[in-house]
């Protein structure tokens, strides 16, 4: 099977077929990771910008990583020393890069649906690195390939995601994805930080946390995003932490072999506990690993597109 976008937008679009497509590509990488010499030629010749308009230390530097071990050229955009500090447009900046003939633009913003008018205007491929509250497809990608790897499987397990739902663009694309690919998705937060209406995307929805994780088979924690917590979405963080810090105490609740995640960067003993964090269950560290493999096969798949194009 072979992937017929030029852009990696969301995951909402993609199909079944699509996401296998992706997560059985990442296998193949995760070997080329594992090596001495961790090299392909596979992108040779192809240049790789990536367009940060919000700051990240992981994902930005997981797509550096991924598009030097396919052997492209990368250029990382800095928007502070760049013609946007100006007055520029995200488009034109967008095209000025794109003139010095781009081959795939990656691209993270806080305005959702910034990924889609670059891969409507620009030839170049596009993929969406984060984007306001909307999506942040590669780390769901990421999210399903550790799951499936660890479980050998997503149908029929019990994935419950536990925290800021409503600003996630994590949380958002790994419901579209996991549903999409059989697993039972939980969610369970304070009611002011869980969207409404979110039933209607298969999901079940939790107020209490041990109920929640009852025999889960995996618990995926969200960073509480403390920039936003001005606006009092819930009463304060000691409160936060006693009903929804994920602590050993309420691990137990979950099935014996449960598989603990988080996206990061963590804010310790207000989300999750140290001992959990960093203890036997918790797979954070495998999931940062596994997103070199899943950003070069997105790379790599979108390549072939271009170039059959």
């Amino acid at each position: 099977m072979e992937l017929n976008r030029k852009d990696l937008l969301e995951i909402k679009g993609l199909d079944r077929d699509e996401i296998n497509l992706f997560l059985d590509t990442a296998e193949s990488f995760k070997e080329v990771t594992g090596r001495d010499i961790k090299k392909v030629p596979t992108l040779r010749g192809k240049t790789v910008v990536n367009l940060f308009f919000e700051p990240s230390t992981r994902t930005r530097t997981s797509f550096e990583l991924a598009a030097k071990r396919l052997s492209a050229d990368v250029i990382n955009f800095s928007v502070s020393t760049s013609s946007v500090t100006k007055g520029e447009t995200l488009l034109d900046t967008a095209r000025n890069i794109e003139a010095m003939r781009s081959d795939f633009i990656v691209i993270r913003h806080s305005a959702s649906g910034a990924p889609h008018l670059l891969a409507q205007q620009l030839k170049s491929s596009v993929i969406n690195a984060g984007d306001g509250f909307h999506e942040h497809p590669t780390q769901a990608l990421l999210d399903m390939f550790t799951i499936r790897e660890k479980k050998g499987r997503l149908e029929g397990l019990k994935v419950v995601i536990i925290g800021d739902i409503t600003h996630s663009r994590v949380a958002r694309s790994n419901i579209y994805g996991l549903t999409r690919l059989g697993a039972e998705v939980c969610v369970a937060a304070p009611p002011a930080l869980i969207p409404v209406d979110i039933e209607l995307s298969g999901v079940s929805v939790y107020y209490n946390l041990t109920e929640a994780i009852k025999d889960a088979d995996v618990i995926m924690v969200l960073r509480i995003q403390l920039e936003r917590q001005g606006k009092n979405y819930f009463p304060g963080l000691r409160e936060y932490a006693r009903l929804f810090c994920l602590t050993a105490e309420k691990v137990k609740y979950a099935k014996e072999d449960v598989m603990v995640m988080h996206p990061g960067p963590i804010n310790r003993g207000i989300e999750i506990s140290p001992e959990v964090a960093d203890g036997l269950s918790s797979v954070i560290l495998e999931q940062v690993t596994n997103g070199i493999a899943v950003r070069m096969a997105a790379l790599y798949l979108l390549s072939g597109n271009r170039d059959r194009s």
